[in-house]
Formats: C-alpha cells, sequence, structure tokens
C-alpha cells in the first residue's frame, strides 16, 4: 500500500469514527468552533476529571479533513492531563502551519494524527484540519490559563 492510500484509507476511516461523534452525557466543557472559510462548525465537548481529560467528544458537520482531525485528537488527548493536551495542540498546529518538524518524537507524541501533515501544503485545507485543535485551545485557554 502505497502513502497516498494510506492516507486517504485512514482518513476516511477516523472522519466516520462514531465513537468520537457524538455527545456527551454531563460535559465539563462545550466549545463551538466554525470554519467561516467552508462552513464546518463543530461543538467538542470535554468531561474532566480534575485535570485530566476524562472523555472527550464532537457533534457537528464537516468534511472529511476536520472530522478525521476532531476524532484523532479525542483520541489523542483522553487521559491526559490538561497541560499536555495544550502542548500537542501546540505541536500539532505548529506541524500544519510548518513551524515544526516532523521527525520521530513529534510522530510518537502525535500519532496517527501526523498523518495530517500533508495538509500544510493544501492552504485552503488548512483551517479544516485545525478547526478542533483550536477549539480545544479555546478551551484549554479560557478554563485553564495561569492554572
Amino acid at each position: 500500500m502505497d502513502l497516498k492510500s494510506l492516507y486517504t484509507d485512514m482518513l476516511l476511516q477516523e472522519s466516520n469514527n462514531k465513537s468520537n461523534r457524538r455527545e456527551l452525557d454531563d460535559p465539563t466543557f462545550k466549545e463551538l468552533g466554525h470554519n467561516p472559510s467552508c462552513g464546518d462548525e463543530i461543538t467538542l465537548e470535554i468531561e474532566m476529571d480534575g485535570d485530566i481529560i476524562k472523555d472527550a467528544s464532537y457533534v457537528g458537520e464537516g468534511c472529511a479533513i476536520s472530522r478525521a482531525s476532531a476524532s484523532m485528537m479525542i483520541d489523542l488527548i483522553k487521559g491526559k492531563d490538561i497541560h499536555e493536551a495544550k502542548k500537542l495542540t501546540e505541536k500539532f498546529i505548529g506541524m500544519i502551519k510548518k513551524e515544526v518538524d516532523v521527525d520521530d518524537s513529534l510522530i510518537d507524541e502525535l500519532g496517527d494524527a501526523v498523518v495530517l501533515e500533508n495538509v500544510s501544503n493544501m492552504p485552503a485545507r488548512v483551517k479544516c484540519a485545525v478547526l478542533a485543535w483550536h477549539t480545544l485551545s479555546n478551551i484549554i485557554d479560557g478554563n485553564f490559563e495561569g492554572k
């Protein structure tokens, strides 16, 4: 299987991942994320246990890239403390903006989300890939800044 085929398969699989696309029963935080350039819109829900992200999900509509990115992010942040989630968010956004080099350490940290690196070569799709990550960052900045 070539790299392009692998990318497409992972993208489609994650964009249809129903386990992360749902409403939480009792979220600690909910934040709307909207991409005005294409109309993608998600609501990210986070359930906290102290500083640990106990569960996360999203609902809304968006393209395959925004849905896949949201799903990959959720898989990555569950069980992490909020400060680690913030660092992962910064690294992912830095990767998409070509400010962070993709090396073995970044691959280990971001896991499957690294497959979205090539989105950085499609300027019209960058906002799709970072929508969920910016939404998570807004939750963290608005509720945990300085803690």
